[in-house]
């Protein structure tokens, strides 16, 4: 989310609007958009104050009551995959979550797990294409059933 903007623009705007001038001439003034002045405005009518709205949700989410489960879960059956812990959760809890939801809540936890090479595999090898060990060399031209077709027919 974006950064609210500082106090002491926020109460200049007002002070501006207070001294009897109009929203978009202020706007103009400060070189803000309309709708910040009218905001501004209505939380100060509202509120009666200028601090900026708490951002971002107020809550844990609805899995944070099972986080103690998960984690006994996953002391017992440590190589759960995301699908069967949806599954799980739907069967012994009734909560219908997305995957995608489980695995944010496993980062936030600390609990992820990346599979890391060994030394003994060489996951930092990699080669560029044609050039593995057995496999021809690609060529640059273009492949034999394109022989005697127009260029515009090629890029269809």
């Amino acid at each position: 989310m974006g950064k609210p903007h500082p106090m002491e623009l926020r109460s200049l705007v007002i002070a501006f609007i207070e001294e009897g001038h109009g929203h978009r001439e202020a706007a103009r003034h400060f070189r803000v958009s309309p709708r910040l002045v009218n905001d501004m405005v209505i939380l100060k009518r509202e509120s009666g104050g200028l601090s900026p709205k708490a951002q971002g949700s107020p809550t844990e989410g609805k899995l944070a009551p099972y986080m103690g489960w998960l984690r006994d879960r996953l002391a017992i059956k440590g190589d759960l995959t995301l699908d069967e812990i949806v599954a799980e959760l739907a069967c012994a809890h009734g909560v219908s979550v997305h995957r995608g939801s489980v695995g944010k809540w496993l980062h936030r936890l600390g609990l992820s797990h990346k599979k890391h090479c060994s030394p003994a595999k060489s996951c930092d090898k990699t080669w560029p294409r044609g050039e593995r060990p057995g496999s021809k060399p690609s060529s640059l031209t273009s492949p034999p059933c394109w022989k005697g077709r127009s260029s515009s027919m090629r890029h269809r």
